[in-house]
């Protein structure tokens, strides 16, 4: 039984506490152990045993039900860091990616610190494997990753992959030696990117899917096989090794869809190949590939044509995502906001800082939760700028949830983020400062999601006559000058201190006349019923106006003013108006 290390690295990845446990990840409480840690495997358990035998083994055993969200964004995290060093990656399925680096040079690849080979392509394979003989590098959870060929047109990663028994790392023969540095030094840096991204693995470098998997599969990775020694470096290798992950190592594609058709033809090959005798992959590259064509069709010429070092399919570009995505399945119903928040901080750090790994920031976070036994909850988070602080998401995931909590408790989540690109600003030698981008965008979502939607912003005037007349725009203050200026002298005008909404007030005025329709404010005093914090009152000293306002006189309801600016006796100067239609009078402002 093949046991893959993979799915512990995904959930490993999601709980680092448990790095320095003995844990084992299994499909279920009846079923059996299929990935166990380097602490787990020293102690005796290995895979295939059910719990209870290992636990027979190891007391302190930590056992985890096996999380397909969390390996499925464990798999779209390892085919970004194989993004960042080739534009054409191909997902290999269960934590396998390859790479094309035809005609990258070497400051191109990854980070400017990355160095990479000079041209042809790699293929790089991590997978999760145990560490079986004296002196083996293992890196933290044991995991194999990457390995990337140059020269060649392919590169593959895969990451963990169980070794039964001591004839596999015999027969696994030493890759001929490569003169160009930059080979081996890319796979360090892959697997330095792995490391950090807490999938850590083994790189392979070769010129055929099929050579970089085998050269994966050795210690003291990074490997690279040199060029045009791929049917050689094959050659000691059992047939079985054409065979990756229930499909042909001809057409990852394939394998990674899962495809059984095509895995049972090519069992049924290799049995046919035993029967003639064959035992390695050397015996099948030697034989006519015109007979191997005609006695086993295209499926055995593909795997012949494998095992003589070429691929016979070309690399299938996997699309850059649209979105990025962290879920995962929790081990028991959560049903109170802080422990899922302490759950839920993990995977949005995680997630920033894949968004920041790519120059990108969150415009808008989608927020899923399954409930039990089968609801969902889903809320949407518009930010008003992109940002990367997970402080500020989580904070803003606490807020939306605080406003409508879920009605059952919580399963799972998965959180997907819909990248743009940061504003950026140019910095100034002698100006003022700009404002940060990332921390604006922080404020302002804060704000949004203690008022509510249009309740924050930019006020923009727009047309009419009103004085409250506006509209919200999104904040996006200018630049500041690129040279500190020094304050105007004011010129000595009042500014008014507008009341929204205006304070109803009662008013007594003079008799009105023919010549004056609306009469002249004498007094204003204040409304019993009203509980405003400012407070209009006193005798009316001078009064200037009115000024008349009408706008929409063809609507039912028009808007007809009659505006006045009175001093009371107290110093305070206001601006009021009688409201025709009503005949209500409210205070509009107070001048300063």
């Amino acid at each position: 039984m093949e046991a893959a290390l993979f799915p512990l690295a995904a959930y490993l990845r999601g709980a680092p506490e448990l790095a320095r446990e003995a844990v084992v990840v299994h499909e279920g409480p009846s079923a059996r152990i299929v990935a166990a840690s380097r602490l787990a495997r020293r102690a005796g358990v290995r895979p295939g045993l059910t719990v209870a035998q290992a636990r027979n083994i190891e007391s302190g055993l930590v056992d985890r039900v096996r999380d397909p969200e969390r390996e499925h964004t464990a798999q779209e995290v390892l085919l970004e860091i194989a993004g960042a060093f080739s534009p054409r990656v191909e997902d290999g399925g269960k934590g396998t990616a390859y790479l094309d680096l035809t005609g990258i040079s070497p400051a191109s690849a990854g980070n400017a610190d990355r160095c990479t080979a000079s041209g042809g392509g790699a293929r790089v394979a991590g997978r999760p494997r145990a560490a079986v003989q004296a002196g083996e590098e293992v890196h933290e959870y044991d995991l194999q990753a990457l390995r990337v060929e140059p020269e060649l047109p392919w590169a593959a990663v895969q990451a963990g992959e169980e070794v039964h028994g001591r004839g596999r790392s015999a027969a696994h023969p030493s890759p001929p030696a490569s003169t160009d540095n930059d080979e081996h030094s890319l796979g360090q840096s892959i697997m330095r990117d792995m490391d950090a991204a807490g999938l850590p693995g083994r790189v392979g470098i070769a010129g055929s899917k099929l050579a970089a998997r085998a050269a994966a599969a050795l210690p003291r990775s990074p490997n690279v096989v040199a060029p045009r020694g791929e049917a050689r470096f094959l050659a000691p290798l059992p047939l079985s090794s054409l065979i990756h992950d229930g499909g042909s190592s001809s057409s990852s594609s394939s394998s990674s869809r899962g495809a059984a058709t095509d895995g049972d033809d090519d069992q049924e090959i290799l049995h046919t190949l035993k029967l003639w005798g064959l035992r390695t992959v050397g015996d099948l590259a030697g034989l006519p590939a015109g007979e191997v064509h005609s006695r086993l069709g295209e499926r055995g010429a593909a795997l012949h044509a494998a095992a003589r070092g070429f691929d016979p399919e070309p690399l299938t570009p996997r699309p850059p995502p649209p979105t990025f995505r962290e879920a995962q399945t929790f081990e028991w119903p959560i049903d109170n906001l802080e422990p899922f928040l302490f759950v839920a901080r993990g995977a949005v750090e995680r997630l920033t800082t894949r968004l920041e790994a790519r120059g990108m920031g969150c415009k808008r976070l989608e927020l899923s939760l399954k409930l039990e036994p089968e609801g969902l909850h889903e809320l949407t988070i518009e930010l008003p700028a992109p940002t990367r602080e997970a402080r500020t998401l989580l904070s803003l995931v606490r807020l939306h949830l605080e406003a409508e909590p879920p009605r059952a408790p919580i399963t799972g989540m998965h959180l997907l983020a819909h990248p743009d690109v940061p504003k950026k600003v140019q910095l100034s030698l002698l100006g003022p400062a700009a404002l940060s981008p990332d921390r604006l965008a922080a404020v302002t979502a804060r704000l949004l999601a203690l008022l509510g939607p249009n309740r924050a912003g930019s006020p923009r005037t727009r047309n009419g006559h009103l004085p409250e007349r506006y509209r919200l725009a999104d904040y996006d203050p200018p630049p500041p000058p690129r040279i500190r200026l020094e304050p105007r002298p004011g010129r000595g005008m009042l500014a008014v201190r507008t009341l929204r909404p205006p304070v109803e007030v009662e008013v007594l005025a003079t008799d009105s006349n023919a010549r004056t329709p609306c009469p002249a404010p004498v007094r204003i005093n204040p409304l019993p019923t009203e509980e405003r914090h400012v407070r209009i009152e006193g005798a009316v000293r001078v009064a200037a106006g009115p000024w008349e306002i009408e706008e929409g006189w063809w609507r039912e309801a028009p808007a007809l003013r009659d505006y006045w600016d009175v001093e009371l006796r107290s110093g305070a100067v206001c601006r009021i108006y009688r409201d025709r239609t009503s005949e209500r009078w409210f205070a509009d402002g107070v001048y300063d």
